[in-house]
């Protein structure tokens, strides 16, 4: 079989279009997700370093901007974690769906 065959068996699938539209829109919203969390931050940095100049407790060296920063991290690699799990099950399964599928015919 023809590479060109398969390729052309797997795009005309209805599960095809599926797929792209899922992952499309589920990458889209994860993006978007990350950018408002990264950039809010940096935006507070920018216009509130009162508030990031807080200190967290009364006998705390800390300020706010500390724990922020990091929560930023974790947020950042926790969304990175989700996608990834849905990436490895949902969409790498609904992808071998459609090869093997369109390599049968």
């Amino acid at each position: 079989m023809k590479e060109d065959d398969l390729v052309a068996r797997i795009t005309a699938n209805p599960k095809y279009e599926k797929l792209v539209s899922t992952r499309s829109t589920y990458s889209i919203i994860m993006t978007v997700l990350i950018m408002v969390i990264y950039y809010g931050y940096i935006l507070l940095i920018a216009f509130d370093k009162e508030f990031l100049a807080q200190k967290v407790g009364a006998d705390m060296v800390t300020s706010i901007g500390i724990p922020l920063g990091v929560g930023v991290i974790i947020l950042t690699i926790l969304i990175t974690n989700i996608y990834v799990r849905r990436a490895n099950t949902e969409f790498d399964s609904l992808t071998n769906e459609l090869i093997n599928e369109a390599s049968q015919k």
